[in-house]
């Protein structure tokens, strides 16, 4: 029997010959991340276990992203025990204020992912890499702890779905509007631990932006992981960000799939997932009347050049509706100075928009646009539980950068071909 591309590389990191669908391996890890949140745990559980050395000093990101600048002393302490630690140890990719991003945009923009890599990290949307064809899943604190010190990781190797991908997207359908609508299909169990798997036709015609935004949310369907084949895109990506040699799997033609799924890209139309799961979508044709209070543009999820270009591309010439609060947080430094320099910055300002250094901030009720009772906001952001971004009895709405524009200046959900 063939495998999947997630269970080649897993087979090639285990040193095996081949995997099976729900075998347990131990498996060499290629990068291990942490964040402001969680890596202090894993640091006490470090501590905890006695090791004294960390297995490479480059296989190790700690990026802090969740809070920083530090909203408060609780996070201020985090972050220092962060910085502590990557100074004790000499952590090479330790990326904080003034050079830091979120995490999962900063990471591939560094270079620090490669095709046929396998990643793990203490966050959940550490999936997020699938979109270079690397295996990469999140994990726990404590799995943190011990891959820091040992390079190795344990994995149940997923089984997987196929989603062939055919046709071109319209103008204002990203790959965000291709995740959700994926997400209304299958329902927020629908990949429960298998491993979501991208190719086809169509393929050509999803940027890595958008790869990157649809591999992040399929944390959203349950999945262990996301992953794409690696073609011309990829490659042009991955040119002069990565110079070491690096292996691309790619799915054998006798690969067994749990489901195989057909979309074509060119029938999709914009798509919102209202209150409050991700799996209940609507497209731009059926959210009716919907008033909104507050827009975020940015995350992990769509906070890179292109989201923040979509959104300008909008926003030009227009301004907010009144009592609506639209927030841009650019992904990444570079990503903040590009957009700058591109003239974005002027056109979000104009509009009346606030423009916030790189955090996770508002995604995770964090701070920089907490919700108050009552209010709702679209956002570019990849969850939408109950208080997710604030009061339990706020409401967010999960949409593109260019919905989320056209309703920053409509005042409620509105399509961006109307606005």
């Amino acid at each position: 029997m063939g495998m999947t591309m997630s269970q080649k590389i897993l087979a090639k990191k285990a040193g095996l010959e081949s995997v099976v669908a729900g075998q347990l391996i131990n498996a060499d890890i290629d990068l291990v991340l942490g964040n402001d949140i969680t890596t202090p745990v894993a640091i006490d559980e470090f501590e905890k276990y006695g090791f004294d050395s960390i297995y490479s000093k480059s296989g190790i990101a700690i990026v802090l992203d969740h809070f920083t600048p530090n909203k408060d002393i609780k996070a201020a302490q985090l972050s220092k025990r962060c910085r502590e630690f990557a100074n004790k140890y000499d952590v090479v990719n330790y990326f904080d204020v003034g050079e830091m991003g979120i995490e999962h945009a900063l990471l591939p923009e560094k270079g620090l992912v490669a095709p046929g890599e396998l990643v793990v990290g203490a966050d959940s949307h550490t999936c997020t890499y699938g979109a270079l064809g690397a295996f990469s899943t999140g994990f726990g604190s404590t799995d943190m702890a011990a891959a820091m010190a040992t390079g190795k990781g344990w994995f149940k190797v997923p089984s997987a779905i196929r989603f062939n991908l055919t046709g071109k997207p319209g103008k204002w359908v990203s790959g965000k509007d291709v995740i959700l609508h994926i997400i209304g299909m299958i329902g927020v169990d629908g990949a429960l631990y298998k491993s979501m798997e991208f190719g086809g036709a169509g393929l050509g015609n999803l940027s890595i932006d958008d790869r990157l935004t649809m591999a992040n949310m399929a944390i959203e369907a349950g999945g262990k992981n996301g992953i794409f084949e690696v073609d011309e895109v990829t490659l042009a990506y991955e040119k002069g960000r990565v110079n070491r040699t690096f292996e691309i799997f790619t799915p054998d033609p006798d690969a067994e799939y749990e489901r195989v799924i057909d979309i074509d890209l060119s029938a999709l139309r914009p798509t919102v997932s209202f209150p409050h799961l991700p799996e209940n979508t609507k497209t731009i044709d059926e959210v009716g009347d919907v008033a909104i209070d507050q827009v975020v543009i940015g995350s992990c999820t769509n906070g890179r050049l292109s989201d923040l270009a979509a959104a300008a591309e909008i926003l030009k010439g227009k301004k907010l509706a009144k009592n609506v609060r639209c927030i841009v947080i650019p992904g990444t430094q570079q990503i903040y100075r590009e957009a700058m320099h591109a003239g974005y910055f002027d056109i979000f300002l104009e509009a009346g928009c606030a423009i916030s250094t790189p955090t996770c901030g508002p995604c995770l009720g964090g701070y920089m646009g907490i919700l108050a009772e009552g209010e709702r906001c679209v956002a570019t952001t990849n969850r939408n539980f109950v208080g997710r971004m604030g009061h339990v009895k706020s409401e967010v709405y999960l949409a593109s950068p260019a919905v989320a524009a056209a309703s920053a200046v409509a005042g409620k959900i509105a399509d961006p071909e109307k606005v």
